[in-house]
Formats: structure tokens, C-alpha cells, sequence
């Protein structure tokens, strides 16, 4: 029972740890499908915490609150979007795996809902920054490329590319839970042999700097108002047109701002404020898991070498499940 709660409060660190960035696993991949690979390391995790709890729902909504006040320390410009995604990942994680066994078809429905939960969110913001404008820019582009190819498809380009975006979530979804059973397989049957680290690891004195979360939200909000512009001013015709791109540029200015400055810190507050009240409850196991931080670190780095003989999905898995293992049972060598 010990030993299993140690394992948790681990397997918590490394879920923190994946979602506060802070090194970890992303550092290695550097990889443009970060979204997917973050919510597919934290339903890894989420399942492994259910794997070892003998309470998985009391154990996952521990685990939770421990990782998102690290986040909110942490990672505090994080918006609150990211909050109702880890959320959202637990409290499913912890009701299906509390009533279900990871060896059926549960873990397969866990990824497909979380990875559909994050495709609508995406969709859902969208849709209200740019209102119905954003679509119809698509259709014209759509209409025009169709034009082109002299093809006519009695398809819109909007429901094209949104069952399209929406198929690819849901199989990567697919693909993730059938990946974590397999991580789930090797991590159970592996002998539970002590990971040593002979000395303290150095802090990091080299973290590489992020761009700001709000710098990337100005990029992206300024290359999508030029492409919807570009849209209604050179292929829309009479019907469109600059009045139309001038309409859209103001009211998508309008509601970010609204969104950054009234309605995105009021509900940040509201979180902020209740983790609060849950920060000395849990005073302990917070600073518990940021004091392993520079160990998983390290441990990562020394897997990533250990598995070179590996290639290509061999390497990734055994990279993962190897990782995992050598922390979670960890200790530190008194030589």
C-alpha cells in the first residue's frame, strides 16, 4: 500500500511536470502536434495512477488538484482553456477506469473523447472569435479552388475539413489509448527493479525561453484576419468585399479583448481562488513533486540514450514505458 502510494505521488510529479512544461518528455520530441502529445501523455499517466490506486476516483481527483495548482505556479499566463482540458481528461479518466477495466475497450474510448474534447474546444473558440465569417471565408476559398480544377462538389469545404479535422482527432485518439495499453503492458510485466541516480542533478540554468502564450494568440489572430480578408476582398465579389473584412477584423479584436481583459481573468480568478484554498491541504505533495522535477529530468535524458539501439515506434515506446518505470522507482544512491 506504501510502495503504491509512492508510486502515485511519482506518477502525479510526472503528470505535473507534462502539463506545467517543464522539460520533460516534450523537450525531446520538439514536435508541432503538441497538443496531442500532451493530452496523450496526461491520459497515460492518468490511467497509470487508476492502474496503481485501490480508490482510482479519490486517487486521479487528488492527482488533479496537485497538477493543476503546479500549473497555475508554474505556468500562470496558462489560459483557462488548458484548466477545462486537464480537467476534462481526469474526471472521464477517473469515471471510466473506476467502473471499467483498462483491459477492454476502455482506454480506446478514453482517448477518443479526450482527443474529440480538445478538437471541439478548438472549434468551439473559433467559431466564437470569428462568428460564421470564418466559415464562409473557407467555402469562398474552397469555391474558388473548385473553380480552378473545373470540379463542383455539392459538399461545402467547411463540412470537408471539419468531419476531416474531426476524423483525425478521433483516430489519433484511437491510436493513443491502443498505445497506452501496450506502455501499460511492458510497465506491468517489467520486474520492479530500483532505479538508482548517484548524484543530485544540477537545476536548470538553460531552460530554453517560450514564446509568450499571448504573443502567439496576436500572430495567429493577425495571419487568420488576413486570410479571411484576403478572402472577402478578392474572391467574394459584390457580395463581400472590404466593408465585410473591416466588420470582421473589429468584432474579432473586440471579443479577444473582451475574452483577455473581462472574461478569461474573471474565470482564471474564480480557479486560481479555489486551488488556493486547496494549496495547504496539499502543501506537502505540491512541493514533494516539484522537488523531483530535476531527477525526471535527468532520467529522461539517460532513457532517451539507453534506448539508441532502438528505431523509430520501437524506440518511442520503450522510450516511454522505460522512462516512466525508472521513475517511479527511483531512489538515490548513498554512495
Amino acid at each position: 500500500m506504501k510502495r503504491n502510494k509512492s508510486i502515485i505521488d511519482k506518477l502525479t510529479a510526472l503528470w505535473a511536470l507534462n502539463e506545467s512544461g517543464l522539460g520533460g518528455f516534450l523537450h525531446v520530441f520538439n514536435s508541432p502536434f503538441t497538443g496531442l502529445i500532451v493530452g496523450g501523455v496526461s491520459i497515460l499517466l492518468i490511467s497509470l495512477i487508476a492502474f496503481y490506486a485501490e480508490n482510482k476516483w479519490q486517487s486521479i481527483l487528488k492527482a488533479l488538484i496537485i497538477v493543476l495548482i503546479i500549473k497555475m505556479a508554474v505556468s500562470p499566463y496558462s489560459p483557462f482553456g488548458a484548466y477545462v482540458a486537464v480537467s476534462f481528461q481526469a474526471l472521464v479518466g477517473a469515471l471510466l477506469l473506476s467502473n471499467f477495466s483498462w483491459k477492454g475497450l476502455t482506454l480506446l474510448v478514453l482517448g477518443i473523447v479526450t482527443f474529440l474534447e480538445s478538437a471541439l474546444q478548438k472549434l468551439l473558440i473559433l467559431t466564437i472569435v470569428y462568428g460564421t465569417n470564418l466559415w464562409d471565408a473557407i467555402n469562398i476559398y474552397g469555391a474558388w479552388v473548385q473553380k480552378k480544377l473545373d470540379f463542383v462538389s455539392e459538399t461545402s469545404t467547411t463540412t470537408f475539413l471539419v468531419t476531416l479535422y474531426l476524423v483525425v482527432y478521433g483516430v489519433a485518439g484511437l491510436l493513443a489509448g491502443l498505445f497506452i495499453k501496450s506502455i501499460i503492458k511492458i510497465i506491468a510485466n517489467k520486474p520492479e527493479e530500483e532505479f538508482y541516480l548517484k548524484s543530485k542533478p544540477l537545476e536548470d540554468s538553460d531552460r530554453k525561453k517560450k514564446v509568450p502564450f499571448r504573443t502567439k494568440v496576436i500572430w495567429v489572430w493577425l495571419g487568420t484576419v488576413a486570410v479571411m480578408v484576403l478572402a472577402f476582398s478578392l474572391f467574394g465579389g459584390t457580395l463581400f468585399g472590404w466593408q465585410k473584412a473591416t466588420y470582421i477584423v473589429l468584432r474579432s479584436f473586440l471579443i479577444l479583448m473582451l475574452w483577455y481583459l473581462v472574461i478569461g481573468p474573471f474565470l482564471l480568478k474564480l480557479i486560481r481562488k479555489y486551488l488556493q484554498k486547496k494549496e495547504s491541504k496539499y502543501e506537502e505533495d505540491i512541493s514533494n513533486a516539484m522537488d523531483l522535477f530535476p531527477y525526471f529530468r535527468q532520467i529522461i535524458a539517460f532513457t532517451w540514450k539507453e534506448t539508441k539501439h532502438l528505431k523509430g515506434y520501437t524506440r518511442f515506446k520503450y522510450f516511454m514505458a522505460n522512462s516512466i518505470s525508472n521513475c517511479i522507482h527511483f531512489k538515490m544512491s548513498s554512495k
